[in-house]
C-alpha cells in the first residue's frame, strides 16, 4: 500500500525534480516593483516607492494586521506548544499508538482565510483513490468558512493513519488554530496568490515561525501551496516565495478547484511526515 502511495524511489526523484520548485533568491526588480505597486494599501507609508518591503514584514502599516508576537507565544504555550532545539527534535523517538497499535501521523494545513485550504482537503477526498479514507469531519459557519477545524483520518496501511486538518484561517480564530497545531508531524503552508492576500499569507506565515519556533520550523517536513494560481492577476512565484521567505522548502504551484498538483504535493508531505516521524 505504501509502495502504491509514494511511488519507487527513482520515479519519485523524478518526479521531486518536476514539482519541487526551490526558486532563487534574486528576483527582477521591475517586477517586484509593479507587484509592491499593485498591493500597497493607501495607508502604507513606511516603504519607499519602488522598493520592496523586507522578507517576512508586511506590506501594510496598519496595526490590525500586525501579529502580536507576545499573544501569540502565550497561545502556544496554553496549547502545550514549547520551543524545542534541533537536538530535541529527533525522529522516531515518541511514537504513540492507539488501542489498535497504529501510529497516527498529523498533517495539518495552514494558511490564511479563503486561501483553499477546505478545497484542497474536500479534493483529496473525493481523488485519491488508493488510500483508505474515513469520514470527513467540517465545522464551518454559514458562508462554509471553516470555524474550527476539518478532518479526514486516511489509512496507508495497517499499521499507520495520517490524520489531516485543515485549520480556520480567520484571525479570531487564532486560539483554535495554534491548538490544532499541537503534535503535528507535517504541515502544508497554502498561501494565497491574490495580491490583496499577500499581507494575510505574511501574518500567517510569521504565526506558524512563532509558535513552532526557528529549530522546529527547519526540521519538520513543511510543504508550501501557492495556490489559486489561474487568476489572471496572481503574484509571481518567484516573488511570493522571497517575500514568504521560504526559499529551500518545497513549493508547488496549485489550482485546489481543479486538483491542478495535488495529488503530489499531499504524496511529498505524507512521505516526509512517514520519515520524520518513524525516523526510517
Amino acid at each position: 500500500m505504501l509502495r502504491r502511495l509514494f511511488g519507487r524511489k527513482k520515479k519519485r526523484k523524478e518526479e521531486d525534480a518536476e514539482t519541487e520548485r526551490h526558486l532563487p533568491a534574486s528576483v527582477e526588480s521591475a517586477s517586484s516593483t509593479s507587484v509592491v505597486d499593485d498591493m500597497r494599501p493607501s495607508t502604507t507609508v513606511d516603504v519607499p516607492r519602488g522598493v520592496p518591503p523586507p522578507m517576512g514584514y508586511l506590506v501594510t502599516s496598519s496595526d490590525d494586521l500586525r501579529i502580536d508576537e507576545e499573544e501569540t507565544a502565550k497561545l502556544a504555550k496554553e496549547a502545550h506548544i514549547y520551543p524545542q532545539t534541533t537536538a530535541e527534535i529527533v525522529p522516531g523517538r515518541v511514537l504513540k499508538r492507539d488501542e489498535q497499535g497504529r501510529i497516527h501521523i498529523k498533517i495539518v494545513f495552514y494558511g490564511p482565510s479563503l486561501s483553499g485550504k477546505t478545497t484542497a482537503l474536500r479534493w483529496l477526498f473525493a481523488n485519491v483513490r488508493s488510500l483508505s479514507k474515513g469520514k470527513i469531519i467540517e465545522i464551518s459557519d454559514e458562508l462554509g468558512r471553516t470555524t474550527y477545524f476539518d478532518f479526514i483520518p486516511v489509512t496507508a496501511s495497517k499499521g499507520i493513519v495520517f490524520d489531516v486538518f485543515t485549520v480556520a484561517g480567520q484571525r479570531r480564530h487564532a486560539r483554535s488554530r495554534i491548538v490544532v497545531l499541537k503534535d503535528t508531524d507535517g504541515i502544508i503552508f497554502m498561501a494565497d496568490s491574490r495580491p490583496e492576500s499577500m499581507n494575510e499569507n505574511l501574518a500567517s506565515i510569521q504565526e506558524l515561525r512563532i509558535v513552532l519556533g526557528t529549530d522546529r520550523i527547519a526540521t519538520m517536513p513543511i510543504i508550501v501551496a501557492l495556490n489559486k494560481r489561474d487568476l489572471p492577476n496572481a503574484l509571481p512565484i518567484d516573488y511570493m516565495v522571497r517575500m514568504l521567505d521560504v526559499e529551500g522548502f518545497p513549493v508547488f504551484s496549485t489550482i485546489a478547484t481543479e486538483g491542478k498538483n495535488l495529488l503530489r504535493m499531499f504524496q511529498r508531505v505524507l512521505r516526509d511526515a512517514l520519515i520524520f516521524k518513524v525516523g526510517i
